[in-house]
């Protein structure tokens, strides 16, 4: 007797249950070519796993989606509008608190539009999974990669250091189409943040305060992202925007953090001038810039004269400010800006 694969049902059952709550064995049955007796005993499976939830009488049963959702799709991408994909194939299946929907949707059409003007590949898959505490939202597409992208746009061909770019804001590769918020603010979105790219992973988790961390590459072709959101999150789309904002409570990206440890290593401490200017670069595109010392020990002369002397007098309008800093460097700094 054939057997039905749960996990591939589990990939369209949401929105098959929402479409068909009447008539759902039927629907599983054409689309599986099984028999009533062996789709019936999967939805009983389903029920018990609370993918769904069954109501209604033995002989006329009515179903809906239980605590467990999820929708995957699949696009090509010539010509893909991503406010579609949303408002069609996925917010109707997922009940989500309006504060983490609003999230969610800016979460998802930010990644899926990045896939369609930079991936410069031909589809992308996009899955969203609602468990008990979560919303999961995972963007896979199957172009050149983004630390590839990145290398030809800025020569930057080291991915630490890419993601040392990106993690300053406002980094993009076509800046008359847009403004580089879009990678940035959803990985300030989410609990859990995780892009792939290129054989090189990196991550973040919002209950850390270390920000990007490399991670286990997966071994795919073009660029996936990952995005977390807890249900019972307190943050919300207006909050972290005003975060980045000067006043805290616009919604002009106009202040930064740059972690410099992500430039460190056990055999790479901050010496240089070149790391000082590299640590500069981009920063007059901002009002105020915290320089993020945590994780570092100490730093040299010559990068802290060129940050804190020479590239400050070179940016007067930039507020440039070091934040957890060791004594060490809190003296060093001291010394240069005296």
């Amino acid at each position: 007797m054939a057997r039905i694969d749960i996990h591939s049902l589990c990939l369209w059952i949401t929105a098959a249950a929402v479409q068909h709550p009447n008539d759902l064995a039927r629907q599983v049955v054409e689309r599986t070519g099984l028999t009533r007796a062996t789709v019936n005993k999967a939805l009983a499976r389903l029920v018990a796993l609370n993918w769904l939830e069954r109501s209604g009488t033995p002989r006329k049963p009515v179903y809906r989606p239980g605590l467990l959702r999820q929708v995957v799709q699949q696009y090509t991408l010539s010509g893909l509008q991503e406010d579609v994909p949303w408002s069609r194939d996925f917010a109707p299946f997922f009940q989500l608190p309006p504060h983490v929907r609003q999230m969610t949707q800016h979460a998802f059409v930010e990644l899926l539009n990045n896939a369609i003007d930079h991936s410069e590949g031909t589809s992308v898959t996009v899955s969203l999974r609602q468990t008990p505490s979560h919303v999961q939202l995972l963007v896979s597409d199957d172009g050149r990669g983004l630390f590839d992208k990145i290398e030809a746009a800025f020569d930057i061909d080291d991915p630490h250091l890419a993601i040392f770019e990106l993690s300053k804001g406002k980094l993009t590769s076509e800046a008359k189409r847009h403004t580089g918020r879009g990678l940035f603010f959803t990985s300030k979105l989410a609990d859990v943040f995780d892009l792939h790219a290129n054989e090189v992973a990196f991550q973040q988790r919002g209950w850390e305060t270390s920000g990007w961390r490399p991670a286990r590459a997966l071994k795919r072709r073009g660029t996936s992202v990952y995005a977390a959101i807890a249900l019972d999150t307190t943050r919300s789309l207006e909050t972290v925007l005003n975060a980045w904002s000067l006043d805290g409570a616009g919604v002009g990206f106009d202040r930064t953090v740059v972690p410099v440890r992500l430039m460190t290593s056990p055999d790479v401490g901050l010496e240089s001038r070149a790391q000082a200017r590299r640590v500069a670069s981009r920063l007059g595109e901002f009002l105020r810039a915290e320089i993020d010392f945590d994780g570092v020990d100490r730093i040299g002369h010559g990068f802290a004269d060129e940050l804190f002397r020479v590239q400050a007098a070179d940016h007067p309008e930039l507020d440039l400010q070091p934040v957890n800093m060791s004594a060490a460097v809190a003296a060093m700094v001291r010394s240069v800006r005296a």
